[in-house]
């Protein structure tokens, strides 16, 4: 977390080691106060029967994808873990800040990763299939996952289990294609799924123009998801 130096990232003030009486080792970080994370938050609209403003999801959605083009283009990171419990948010300012870099890793092309990685509902379908080379595109799945949930106050994809959230996916993206699989795990040779139609993103999330936003990171097809490049500007 030296490496990091932005401000929509949470700042590393300082680290230490302990042990304990079993002589094992832990590091320990000290990292910047910011009181609140964009999941509490949303929680408590959500108590008081109402939606998180679409200004703060738009001005979120923004602060998370200037980070996020800050660690992948210019630091080389992949975060692998974007949710709204690793989203700090000031609510005062409204200011939001990227945390728990636990499970961050730089991605090098050709050299295998864990497929098994990333908070469930916010998993993107190439790791549920078993990718192990994949891209800094999960995180822009995830940044989906994230937006679409603070809209509408529920997790867009609440599968209880690996199978079970592909399965929540399809329900809304349609059955992929034999292409769209092999583009995202060529090695996965399983294709008996149910031919399900995709179900039309303004009947998913019925607010003007945000669907089409949303619908461009949740595609299965990699190279046709956006960016955060395309976020931020």
């Amino acid at each position: 977390m030296h490496m990091l130096d932005h401000p929509n990232i949470v700042g590393l003030k300082h680290y230490f080691f302990s042990t304990t009486e079993r002589n094992e080792l832990y590091l320990n970080l000290v990292l910047e106060f910011v009181p609140e994370t964009v999941n509490r938050m949303a929680r408590q609209y959500n108590r008081m029967n109402q939606r998180v403003p679409l200004i703060y999801v738009k001005l979120y959605t923004y602060q998370i994808c200037r980070a996020l083009a800050y660690i992948h283009n210019c630091v080389g990171i992949c975060h692998r873990d974007i949710k709204p419990q690793n989203v700090l948010v000031n609510p005062h300012t409204h200011q939001l800040k990227i945390c728990d870099f636990g499970s961050a890793k730089v991605l090098v092309k050709g050299e295998p990763n864990i497929s098994y990685i990333c908070s469930r509902y916010y998993r993107a379908p190439e790791l549920i299939f078993g990718a192990t080379e994949y891209t800094t595109a999960i995180d822009l799945w995830s940044t989906g996952c994230v937006m679409a949930e603070l809209l509408l106050g529920q997790p867009l994809f609440p599968g209880e289990s690996g199978v079970d959230q592909l399965v929540e996916i399809i329900k809304v993206l349609g059955t992929p294609t034999r292409e769209e699989i092999k583009c995202m795990n060529p090695n996965y040779t399983e294709f008996k799924f149910p031919q399900i139609k995709a179900h039309p993103w303004h009947k998913v999330i019925c607010i003007l123009c945000l669907p089409c936003l949303i619908s461009g990171c949740l595609v299965c097809t990699v190279a046709v998801r956006f960016g955060a490049y395309f976020w931020k500007n």
